[in-house]
């Protein structure tokens, strides 16, 4: 496919601009990347730390897929993000948790944001931490540079527009099944303790993969749930109510 970056000092968002130029019918492929961003957000309308030396890029995409398909997107992105992150690291370090963060040894290194623009087409966000990683936040961030990449913003965009394509062109060809084998090759393994957060609830149980939809698929005391909606989080259980998670049994 054929990218087209427009390229900016600082905006308010990029993930904004890029839905203003879907609007005016910006093709497939529009790149918006900014050195700052100064009101960025991420998944449920956060906050997203945006200095200069990171990378923060929206990418326009009309894949011509049904629209209950674009939620697959994430997955690509995600992959195409990991293959960038393994590249900057000269090895095969990156990890995924669900539904969209990036992870080097256990810490955030990147996060992903999907947005549904104009019928059948998506923006989708990435942040990734290259020279520098937030403060104050409530679970792990490291920097590619902390963890030894020696690499800039512009080189890791390169990077990741390439795995992109490549990403994209096999998931159009070929389908969701084998983007959902890579993304669990790289994902938490299988009966790991995982603790989900859905609104203000939070709750435990044991990963069981994804389902053939990219759904989580997690083992509570409930019974086994599957989840479309929610966030693996690194925030401790309620200490009672129904939020409390499942005990290990056997």
């Amino acid at each position: 496919m054929r990218f087209v970056a427009h390229r900016y000092d600082e905006l308010v968002s990029t993930m904004d601009e890029a839905q203003a130029l879907a609007r005016a019918g910006a093709p497939d492929g529009t790149v918006v990347v900014a050195r700052r961003q100064s009101a960025a957000r991420g998944r449920q309308g956060r906050a997203w730390v945006s200095p200069e030396g990171n990378l923060h890029v929206s990418v326009l995409l009309r894949p011509g897929v049904p629209v209950a398909r674009l939620t697959e997107l994430g997955f690509a992105v995600a992959l195409a993000v990991a293959d960038a992150v393994d590249g900057a690291l000269g090895a095969a370090r990156a990890q995924l948790k669900w539904p969209n963060d990036v992870l080097v040894d256990g810490a955030k290194v990147a996060g992903i944001l999907v947005e549904l623009a104009q019928e059948g087409a998506a923006i989708v966000g990435v942040g990734v931490n290259v020279a520098h990683s937030p403060e104050g936040v409530p679970y792990p961030a490291t920097s590619l540079h902390a963890c030894g990449g020696a690499v800039d913003a512009e080189a890791v965009l390169l990077a990741l527009l390439d795995a992109l394509e490549l990403r994209l062109r096999l998931w159009l060809t070929d389908g969701f099944a084998l983007l959902r084998a890579a993304w669990l090759a790289r994902g938490p393994a299988y009966g790991d303790t995982i603790r989900l957060r859905r609104g203000d609830q939070i709750s435990a149980g044991y990963y069981l993969g994804l389902d053939t939809d990219g759904a989580l698929l997690i083992r509570t005391e409930a019974g086994t749930q599957r989840v479309v909606a929610g966030e693996v989080t690194n925030a401790p259980l309620p200490r009672s109510g129904s939020g409390r998670g499942a005990e290990r049994r056997g």
